[in-house]
């Protein structure tokens, strides 16, 4: 076996100086324009300070000395709560909840038909939240007319549906009397065996 000259990198191990270069590179200047400092005989004078002010800052205004107000309080040199501190005028944010309310009981006064007798309820009660949704929409307390609309509608819908249902359950109960009738046994294809009739 022959031996190679060349040991295994460590891949660990510093970098070799003499293949890499370590200093840095040379920056170039950022730009080629003089600024004021830079340019031969510029004297920059220092910044203005403020008379009798620290920091640049200019001192405040003198506090007046408090007079007897008899009975008032002192009046103060800054401006109170009210007057100058004043917000923007805020909007009352819109009260959705009545045509929201609405619009919900009337889809599942609709889609609850078949619940003998509470999609009724829910009805009444989506006509009622929806009527009061679209008064407050007319007033401009709410945004949501369309809503409400929809929830008096469905819940008229739902209402007239739940109604009709609910009265033909009635009609199939009161006609079918012997459907109902008790002579009848209703377990009678079930096998039952006699234990005495062997």
């Amino acid at each position: 076996m022959s031996e190679n000259s060349e040991q295994p990198v460590d891949p660990w191990a510093p970098p070799n100086p003499d293949r890499v270069e370590l200093g840095k590179p040379a920056t170039p200047p950022v730009h080629d324009q003089n600024t004021v400092i830079s340019m031969p005989g510029a004297d920059v004078p220092p910044p203005p300070a403020a008379p009798g002010g620290a920091y640049g800052y200019p001192t405040p205004a003198p506090v007046p000395p408090a007079t007897p107000s008899y009975g008032y309080p002192p009046a103060s040199p800054y401006p109170s709560y009210g007057a100058g501190y004043a917000q923007p005028g805020w909007q009352q944010s819109p009260s959705n909840g009545m045509g929201t309310t609405a619009m919900v009981l009337g889809i599942i006064a609709v889609v609850g038909f078949c619940m003998y007798g509470l999609g009724i309820i829910l009805g009444v009660l989506a006509l009622i939240f929806g009527i009061i949704g679209m008064k407050k929409a007319n007033r401009g307390e709410a945004t949501n007319r369309g809503m409400a609309l929809a929830g008096v509608i469905l819940g008229s819908v739902g209402i007239l549906v739940s109604a009709v249902f609910l009265a033909f359950m009635i009609w199939v109960i009161v006609e079918s009397p012997e459907s109902l009738d008790d002579s009848e046994d209703p377990f009678a294809t079930s096998l039952s065996l006699d234990a005495g009739s062997r």
